[in-house]
């Protein structure tokens, strides 16, 4: 686990029930053999020396999201408050989906998010697929005792002869084959003597339950395809049902935590263990599980189906566009492991699903970042300022890197006589209550209102005396002149007194950099709500690109430094594109939450 510093923990549903499990005793007799195995493998082992196990078993079949992240915090973060291990799982059943290039991001960002699987001297990273031999001898158990039988109805068929939730359903015609012709079935499948889809292993239950997830299930499918990790060893794979709880047995586990919509199939969890244990395959206590409520946020989409779209058809720039919610892009973005395990735990855990506002997240980034970034000046959108009765050689200017932090250092910088300062500080004709830079006007009441002074931050206080436009109407440059016993700092500077202060750079020593500018993916809360094309929604000024002027502290940034460019937010120096010739950031945050207003 992390040794980094962990927040006070939030208390939830799943804590309560941890705590009274170890207070019980519930856990405190099972034995571990320092690896996954049947029963036969545990029972003379030594006594568990983890008070609890969980898991996090994502299916390697795409990027991670920030929904993924919660799951992650979760069974890390309940594990290591007390005293457990969580294993690192890939539920790898599905061969058609899953690749290794998700294997790798997966195991990236859990270790990015400051959690690991290393424990008692060993590591913690398994595989459903390694456990394929179990669970096919599982199987033939469950056959022998007459609790599976293989299936030969069509697909359709079988969803017909399911029921429906005021309709039993139908007992297959190969329910009661017998179990020798079950078995002899079953190794055929094994042994690739039948086409995909020509049958199908059930476990033999109760077609009249009410609870459909209980009329027969399906335990093994044939399905010819290459496997990320086994190859081409197996031509039937398990169902997801039947191998997610064998897994949880298998390596111990103790609190299986799932999202909400597992609650239903927690019956047949709850039975095939039973069934398992019954024929000595699987040591008791078993593993339980429990749902909590998957997080949901606004204005994003997890689907990983409508995520996949919006990268195939280019609505984004790749799976790690800092607009996507997957662990990659917030980390392109400029989202910190802190920032995000912080939000993590505030959310909670909780048994009712909820709407939690997307700027709930970005206000954790910003508490982050306020007391760890450095500040820097920066320009997004240029104008020149002309101060045109400075001459001579540029004036050195400092300001502290943080200004909480002095042990982050000073940073260094030039007033001179051709600045750039941000088009929306200078106005011709000034709203009331602006500001900032205007010039000499007559006002509506028809008397002359002088040009207006600001103080240069870090520089001097100027005053401006007017402007010019170019052919088409348009501002090019605002003239102003400054006043030489005004710069910050010094002796008297106090004495002017300004009601604006506002930020520049200057054109001898700023950095050229390409800035972009993001924004919501989506215009509305729940972009797919109601079956709405999520498409139709997108925010068409998401992204922005810029060219913007830096402070010359910004030309020795390294790709994911963050900093906080004063007045404007906060920005991370792209990961992948970023390089000292050619500087690229991002926005990660604004200053404020502009969409709650």
């Amino acid at each position: 686990m992390s040794n980094k510093e962990a927040p006070a923990p939030a208390s939830n549903f799943l804590r309560n029930i941890i705590e009274r499990d170890l207070e019980q005793g519930t856990y405190a007799q099972r034995r571990w053999a320092g690896e996954p195995g049947a029963a036969a493998v545990h029972v003379t082992s030594d006594a568990d020396p983890a008070k609890i196990r969980t898991r996090f078993p994502p299916e390697p079949n795409g990027y991670l999201h920030v929904g993924h992240a919660k799951s992650i915090c979760l069974n890390f973060g309940l594990a290591r408050d007390y005293g457990g291990v969580c294993h690192m799982r890939f539920d790898d059943t599905n061969p058609e989906k899953e690749e290794q290039e998700y294997v790798d991001s997966i195991l990236d960002a859990v270790q990015w998010l400051g959690f690991g699987w290393h424990a008692h001297g060993r590591g913690h990273l398994y595989y459903a697929s390694n456990y394929f031999d179990f669970m096919y001898a599982a199987a033939e158990a469950l056959i022998q005792a007459g609790h599976a039988y293989v299936d030969e109805q069509s697909a359709d068929d079988m969803r017909a002869n399911r029921g429906d939730f005021t309709t039993p359903g139908t007992n297959s015609p190969w329910r009661d084959r017998p179990v020798a012709e079950n078995l002899q079935r079953f190794r055929e499948m094994r042994e690739g003597k039948h086409a995909d889809g020509a049958m199908v292993l059930r476990a033999k239950i109760d077609m009249a339950s009410p609870n459909i997830n209980l009329r027969d299930p399906a335990l093994y499918r044939i399905k010819r395809a290459t496997h990320h990790n086994t190859g081409d060893a197996w031509c039937i794979y398990p169902m997801y049902t039947y191998a997610h709880p064998s897994e949880d047995a298998l390596e111990n586990i103790t609190h299986s935590i799932c999202t909400l919509e597992f609650e239903d199939q927690r019956p047949f969890y709850d039975w095939l263990l039973e069934r398992l244990a019954e024929v000595n395959l699987l040591a008791k206590p078993l593993p339980h599980q429990y749902e909590f409520a998957r997080l949901n946020l606004t204005y994003i989409i997890t689907s990983k189906r409508k995520l996949k779209q919006l990268v195939d058809e280019q609505h984004v720039d790749g799976w790690d566009d800092p607009r996507m919610p997957t662990i990659v892009g917030l980390r392109r973005r400029g989202y910190t492991p802190e920032a995000i395990r912080l939000f993590c735990d505030r959310t909670g855990a909780s048994k009712a699903n909820s709407w939690i506002d997307l700027s709930v997240l970005e206000a954790t980034l910003r508490e982050d970042l306020e007391g760890r970034a450095a500040r820097a000046m920066a320009v997004i959108k240029p104008l020149k300022l002309v101060i045109t009765n400075f001459e001579g050689e540029p004036v050195a200017c400092s300001a502290p890197a943080h200004p909480q932090k002095p042990e982050l250092g000073t940073r260094h910088f030039q007033f001179s006589r051709e600045l750039w300062i941000e088009a929306e500080d200078f106005m011709e004709l000034p709203e009331k209550g602006y500001h900032r830079l205007y010039p000499p006007h007559t006002n509506a009441a028809g008397e002359a209102v002088p040009g207006n002074k600001v103080r240069l931050k870090y520089g001097f206080v100027v005053e401006c005396t007017g402007f010019k436009k170019d052919e088409a109407g348009n501002i090019t440059e605002v003239h102003a002149t400054y006043f030489p016993d005004s710069k910050s700092g010094t002796p008297g500077a106090d004495t002017y007194k300004v009601k604006g202060v506002i930020t520049w750079v200057s054109r001898t020593d700023a950095v050229a950099a390409e800035v972009r500018l993001y924004d919501r993916l989506f215009l509305e809360a729940h972009p797919d709500a109601g079956g709405r094309d999520f498409l139709s929604v997108i925010n068409p000024k998401s992204k922005q690109v810029v060219t913007a002027y830096l402070e010359p502290s910004l030309a020795t940034a390294k790709p994911d430094d963050k900093f906080q460019f004063e007045r404007i937010g906060y920005f991370v120096a792209d990961r992948k594109d970023h390089t000292a010739e050619k500087p690229v950031f991002n926005m990660a945050v604004g200053l404020k939450d502009s969409w709650g207003r």
